[in-house]
Formats: C-alpha cells, sequence, structure tokens
C-alpha cells in the first residue's frame, strides 16, 4: 500500500481528523477481508457514477488485487477493456452508533478503504480462477460442495482487477468524544450501540423443485454464520473493553 500522497494519483490524504488514517497494511487487508460489496466510482459520458459490485481478494500472480463480479455486459466492464479504467472502490464496515449527550457530539465507529486505480479485465485465460476466488472470499468452503463451472457460465461472467497499491484507509473505534466539562445532563445515556452482519437461519429454496427443503444445510453456510457471529462478539467485547478502559 503507498502513501496517501503519492503522486501517481489522487491525493487520498485524509485532511479531517488526520489520526483517524491509518497506513498499516494489516489494517486494509482486514478491512477487505470482510467485505462482500464493493461501491465503484467512475465517470460515464461526464457523469460520475457509483455503482454497487460483488468482491473478493484474490491474487492471480502479480499481488493481491480487489476482484469485482459482474457480467461480460456490464457498462463497467465494456469500458474497462484491456487497458482499465480509473476507478475509486471503497468498502465500508459500520461498526456502530456512537450515543452523545449531544446530537453534536454523537458519531459513529466505522472501518472505511477507498481504492483508487486503473480497474482491468482479467484475462481470460485466468477467469475461472478469478471467479473461485470470489466464490473463496465470499462463501469459503463452498467450491468443495458444488459442481465445476461450465465453460458457458464462465464466459457469461466477468471480473475486474484492481490493484491495492493506492488505498486510503480510515478508521473510528472509540466512545464519545464530548468533552468533561460540556455542562450537559449526565442523566441523559451516552455509549455505543455495536453493529454488525450477523447471518439468519438458512432458509432452504431450489427454483427447481427438486431438491429435498429438510436436506442438511452444507457445512460452508454454517461455518460462515459462524464466522459472522464470532466476527460480532469480537468487536462488541473491544468497544466494551475501550469503553471501560475510558471510564477509569
Amino acid at each position: 500500500m503507498s502513501t496517501p500522497n503519492a503522486t501517481d494519483g489522487p491525493d487520498l490524504r485524509v485532511r479531517r481528523i488526520r489520526e483517524r488514517q491509518s497506513d498499516d497494511p494489516a489494517v486494509l487487508r482486514a478491512i477487505l477481508a470482510e467485505a462482500h460489496l464493493a461501491h465503484v466510482g467512475f465517470v460515464r459520458g461526464g457523469h460520475p457514477i457509483v455503482l454497487p459490485f460483488l468482491c473478493g481478494v484474490g491474487d492471480l500472480g502479480d499481488g493481491p488485487v480487489l476482484l469485482l463480479h459482474g457480467s461480460t455486459g456490464g457498462g463497467l466492464f465494456l469500458g474497462a477493456g484491456a487497458t482499465g479504467l480509473q476507478v475509486a472502490a471503497t468498502v465500508t464496515h459500520l461498526d456502530g452508533l456512537v450515543f452523545a449527550r449531544s446530537t453534536f457530539d454523537s458519531s459513529a465507529n466505522y472501518r472505511s478503504a477507498m481504492i483508487a486505480g486503473a480497474a482491468t479485465v482479467v484475462p481470460p485465460e485466468l477467469r475461472t480462477e478469478a471467479l473461485w476466488q470470489v466464490s473463496d472470499h465470499l462463501m469459503p468452503g463452498r467450491r468443495d460442495e458444488v459442481r465445476e463451472m461450465t465453460p458457458k457460465e464462465v464466459r457469461a461472467t466477468q471480473v475486474l482487477q484492481l490493484p491495492l497499491d493506492r488505498a486510503s484507509v480510515k478508521v473510528r473505534f472509540q466512545g464519545n468524544g464530548e468533552a468533561a466539562d460540556d455542562g450537559e445532563d449526565h442523566a441523559v445515556w451516552a455509549g455505543v450501540l455495536p453493529l454488525a452482519v450477523r447471518a439468519g437461519v438458512p432458509v432452504p429454496g431450489d427454483i427447481s423443485g427438486d431438491a429435498p427443503v429438510d436436506a442438511p444445510v452444507d457445512a460452508s453456510v454454517v461455518a460462515l454464520a459462524a464466522r459472522l457471529d464470532r466476527l460480532s462478539s469480537d468487536r462488541e467485547a473491544r468497544i466494551a473493553a475501550v469503553m471501560r478502559v475510558a471510564s477509569v
């Protein structure tokens, strides 16, 4: 991950509350590891457009990249071509709403990453592997439970790759920031309401009507649900520890 003020692209330095910006590649990797969607901004016909894409982090031989999943007929994929299209892809996790004793001091806990650069179409000979890597990211272990992709399915799907060397990462993970002498009414509750993606109960369904509705849920689905719940519980425990230290 390059420095945010590198000269080979837009200035990605955080202007406000600069101490929240992180240049640690491990922080970027952790944010992307939990990503399901990336919102991708680009210019089409002189107008800015932002579109959501299922995403994953993979490596097709030249280092880690953000992989964006879509159709061969998608506008962004047609526009990227072999030379690439300049984009900015963002991933944000909203980890909590911070309730202070005034709306001015109220805030949010979050982890965000913006990656800027040229998104290029994955070459045809690497497309199958790229699609499997997106699947491995979104549904770990699933490829061992399902059939191989058909050539027709691979031809109908496309993947863009975006290098991770130009990124801006910003994180807030703390309680409310109101000063002790603000004169607020301390009978009003202040604290953090944790937010997270949690898994619900798997719902069986098969549009063909051929599969038995009482078939056991596959191991990959159970494991992913447990992972999401574990990540949520871990963050709740960490913010609780932060709040206990702050109140001492």
